[in-house]
């Protein structure tokens, strides 16, 4: 079972069998006020753009049936162990503070979770929980991924320059073919997002393809079975 999607800069025909929706950090503590964004001083009504192209995206490949899902959440041990010194200084020591929905980024809290709009299926959809901004680093996505035979991944969440592209990049040197749902991605930087999407499908698709929202969910209803 095959469907072909309308891409930049070309079209991509992918075995929806061999095919992972990865959703990337679709957290409270990101798009919520009060959280890890804010924090830092950033406007999250950005991020917010994505929530519903996320969830177009999410629904049509749940319809499919046949498409892994997975979702990720960026956070840390409550002893925070796995906080460097660096990423301590750089997140100017909020990680662990009490915010607007718990300790900000610490695993079991409010805030680490991901927003309701996007919850995960818990009998059916994976839930990934890494410590850094890519998604293979310190998990077993990758391990998952090949015990499915998994070859193509279709990636959508926040932010798109971060957890998006170091995922992308990570997954295009270990062989995935990635489409990237550019709508269903965001960032705090309207000119960060643009660039990062534009670096992604440049040269004949250096890391993947680009697709919208709609291009993806048209593609998926009219799937050749």
């Amino acid at each position: 079972s095959t469907s072909t999607i309308p891409a930049k800069p070309g079209p991509v025909s992918f075995d929806l069998s061999k095919t992972a929706l990865i959703v990337i950090d679709m957290q409270k503590d990101f798009l919520e006020e009060g959280g890890f964004g804010e924090s830092l001083g950033n406007d999250v009504t950005k991020l917010q753009r994505a929530v519903a192209p996320c969830k177009a995206v999410l629904e049509a490949c749940r319809n499919q049936g046949d498409i892994l899902i997975i979702h990720t959440r960026e956070g840390h041990r409550p002893q925070k162990v796995c906080v460097s010194e660096h990423k301590e200084r750089q997140t100017k020591g909020c990680i662990g503070k009490l915010g607007a929905c718990g300790k900000i980024l610490i695993r079991g809290e409010k805030g680490h979770d991901i927003i309701e709009e996007l919850y995960p299926k818990p009998e059916s959809e994976v839930v990934l929980d890494k410590p850094g901004k890519g998604s293979f680093y310190a998990t077993d996505l990758e391990l998952i991924l090949r015990a499915r035979k998994i070859t193509n991944l279709i990636v959508c969440g926040v932010t798109t320059e971060v957890c998006v592209h170091t995922t992308v990049r990570e997954a295009n040197d270990r062989g995935f073919h990635c489409l990237v749902i550019e709508d269903a991605c965001a960032s705090f930087i309207d000119e960060f997002h643009a660039a990062a999407i534009k670096m992604i499908w440049a040269q004949g698709g250096i890391f993947g393809n680009v697709a919208s929202s709609e291009e993806l969910t048209k593609a998926l209803q009219s799937r050749k079975r």
